[in-house]
């Protein structure tokens, strides 16, 4: 599914946390399944992976679930 850059702009976005407490699992298989999904924005502090923030918006996130 392709989806504008746009279309994703306006809606709600879930960090790691607060859809790992909603789906009541772990981080890390959330950021798992989050980390390459379409629509999801990756913003990297640093040149760590582990320095990085997700953020999904909420159409990605009702895929995955």
């Amino acid at each position: 599914m392709n989806m504008s850059p746009d279309a994703t702009a306006l809606e709600p976005h879930y960090r790691i946390s607060d859809l790992a407490e909603r789906w009541i699992i772990g981080k890390e298989p959330v950021r798992k399944l989050c980390m390459n999904e379409p629509g999801v924005i990756k913003i990297r502090l640093g040149k760590l992976i582990r320095h990085t923030t997700y953020s999904v918006p909420e159409t990605v996130a009702l895929r995955i679930y």
